[in-house]
């Protein structure tokens, strides 16, 4: 009894008199273990993120090849006279040292993109906290806290995943920039490579781009529009939004106030400069639907390559801007009331240097070219190839048809109004557009010749061979029609559109060159002079009128079944245009003939063509025309020649 009590005394003894609670020195022990467990993983832990930060550093940049940094191969599009009308691929001004920046641009950079430029090592707590503060108090992003740095990094190597790995590159990179080079190199840099929009990377490439001249001249306004332009280059872009633009420069003015370094009178009066943004030349940002094609032609010229290029067209500068502003204010005018959504134009020499080209009402809404990509019903317009095979067989304009109801293969054609005249001459017919007669015709001098001829004038689409393709049935396109046309007005030799003068290196030397050639005769010169006065009358007295103006004119008018297509194509002196009118879900117009709207724009874009240009309308007597041989039995034309070569022109 006395040893088990011996033994418990000793158990309350080593206990001791706290009942049961540990010693100070035992709950100090365990304290400094605790803390040593948490030192371990700390030390670990900056063992591996400095290990981390090794990894993603390793394939960091080498930043002596900055200057020398690739650069895309860009193709310069110019107009007949030599301006630029676009660009394609990466523009690249002059790489401009910090001494020729004007004192304007760094300041309206510094006082937008990063006041503190001068005072951070690359990267600024401050301003991340001032940044994050702001955000907070908006409830959503108004201020970034990157510095202009951390932009240069971003910018210049790496990619915009969002990922963990990216953003401790930027830091890194950021300090290693900051190391590597001093503030002036470092700014220097930033405003030789940032993107400006309009694909121009570097200051000079942007005051290039929007003001058409070195940034070494900017002046305070111009610098503050484009300082402004960095934090969103499309958004800000004056090609993009004027006014959008310009309220961003006046921002970027009351920065550089705020910032002290202007006073507000000056960034007054800054604000009321009116710039001179440098618009496209040729036209506006239409002009792409001419360019694009251009470069779809490149490829097959030269091949591919991937050197720069500077491509010199035969586009018209003045007849461009005349063609976009005709279309689209008579659109803006007329389209609504009937229907009508889209609109083309095309506009080409006689020897086919297209001088003018709209595809559409708006390149930067559809980007689809509808002068020369679009496939449409051509309706009476189609009809030239019927007459004139009918001339081409011995026929003459003052054959007599009879207008009359008539069916082929199950398919009755009915004119337009739903009339009929009875005996008619073939150029009265023509004139006033009579669909049976055209049928008739079509089917009496072979179906499959008025084909030929089509394919024979430069209609590249499917022609079917039905009675309908006399009323143009088929689907053409318009620059394919047009230059049908200026055949008749070429005196019967083919035209062959084509948009490139020449293709020149970036150092000047000419690699290819549009060589002149000796036109092909399509049909004889008597069928092409008789076919010119027929269109001449379709004008004066037909279903052309609307295109009239003080000089002659020779054209015709063309609408599909339901009013889905509308054109005119017409010519005066050495230049035939085209106009089309339509939906490009092909549904229906409200009553929108060839004869209106088309013909209404076309005479627009004519007249103002024609300002100041001496115009001389052809010859002033008929050509002598020797007697054409018989035609065959096979083309049905011998009984209604009635005396065709002694009445080419008959008075009317």
């Amino acid at each position: 009894m006395a040893g088990r009590s011996n033994k418990k005394q000793s158990r309350r003894g080593a206990m001791g008199v706290r009942g049961g609670k540990p010693s100070p020195a035992s709950s100090r022990g365990i304290i400094s273990r605790f803390f040593y467990a948490i030192g371990v993983i700390a030390a670990w832990a900056a063992v591996l993120g400095l290990g981390l930060c090794f990894y993603y550093a390793y394939d960091l940049p080498d930043l002596a090849d900055i200057k020398l940094a690739p650069r895309q191969a860009t193709l310069r599009v110019l107009d007949r006279e030599g301006s630029p009308l676009a660009i394609y691929g990466d523009v690249y001004g002059d790489w401009l040292e910090f001494e020729e920046f004007p004192v304007p641009l760094i300041q309206a950079v510094i006082a937008t993109e990063d006041r503190r430029f001068f005072d951070h090592s690359g990267v600024d707590i401050r301003g991340l906290t001032r940044a994050a503060v702001q955000n907070l108090r908006h409830g959503r992003v108004v201020q970034g806290g990157s510095t202009l740095t951390q932009q240069l990094a971003k910018n210049l190597f790496l990619s915009s995943d969002r990922t963990m790995k990216r953003k401790v590159q930027e830091l890194l990179l950021s300090f290693w920039l900051e190391v590597k080079f001093n503030k002036q190199e470092l700014l220097t840099i930033y405003l030789n490579r940032i993107y400006f929009g309009s694909r121009a990377y570097g200051i000079d490439a942007a005051a290039r781009t929007y003001f058409g001249h070195s940034a070494r001249k900017l002046n305070l306004a111009e610098a503050a529009m484009l300082a402004g332009i960095v934090k969103g280059p499309a958004y800000y872009s004056p090609l993009r939004d004027l006014e959008r633009s310009y309220n961003r420069m006046a921002e970027v003015l009351d920065n550089m106030v705020e910032a002290g370094l202007l006073s507000a009178t000056e960034a007054a009066v800054a604000k009321k400069s009116d710039l001179t943004i440098r618009s496209q030349r040729g036209g506006g940002a239409d002009v792409r639907y001419f360019t694009d094609w251009v470069i779809d032609q490149l490829g097959d010229i030269i091949g591919v390559t991937r050197d720069a290029l500077i491509v010199k067209t035969t586009l018209d500068p003045r007849a461009q801007g005349m063609a976009e502003a005709s279309l689209r204010d008579r659109m803006d005018q007329e389209a609504v009331g009937l229907n009508a959504g889209q609109a083309a134009l095309i506009s080409m020499h006689m020897d086919g240097a297209v001088r003018a080209m709209v595809g559409g009402r708006s390149y930067a809404e559809s980007q689809f070219n509808r002068s020369v990509q679009a496939r449409r019903q051509p309706g009476s317009a189609f009809k030239l190839f019927v007459y004139l095979a009918a001339l081409e067989a011995g026929l003459g304009p003052e054959t007599q048809m009879r207008d009359s109801p008539v069916i082929f293969e199950g398919w009755r054609p009915k004119n337009y109004g739903g009339t009929y005249r009875g005996m008619v001459s073939l150029r009265d017919a023509f004139v006033y557009s009579v669909n049976t007669v055209a049928v008739k015709l079509s089917e009496r001098v072979d179906r499959q010749r008025v084909i030929d001829f089509a394919k024979n004038m430069g209609i590249t689409t499917d022609v079917v061979s039905e009675p309908s393709v006399a009323l143009g049935a088929s689907d053409v396109r318009l620059i394919d029609l047009t230059a049908a046309y200026g055949i008749v007005a070429n005196g019967g030799l083919d035209v062959q559109p084509y948009g490139i003068v020449e293709v020149r290196t970036a150092s000047g030397d000419v690699i290819w060159r549009h060589q002149p050639r000796s036109p092909r005769r399509v049909i004889t010169t008597q069928s092409a002079d008789v076919m010119d006065d027929i269109l001449r009358d379709v004008v004066t007295r037909g279903t052309g009128r609307a295109a009239r103006l003080s000089v002659p004119v020779a054209g015709k008018t063309g609408t599909s079944q339901s009013f889905r297509d509308a054109l005119f194509i017409g010519y005066v002196e050495d230049t035939v245009s085209a106009v089309w009118v339509g939906n490009d879900d092909s549904s229906p117009m409200k009553q929108v003939t060839g004869g209106g709207l088309p013909a209404r724009i076309w005479r627009d874009y004519t007249q103002q063509l024609l300002t100041g240009r001496a115009v001389h309308g052809g010859p002033t007597t008929p050509p002598v025309i020797p007697r054409d041989k018989p035609p065959t039995p096979s083309h049905h034309a011998g009984q209604e020649n009635g005396g065709f070569w002694q009445k080419i022109f008959p008075k009317r």
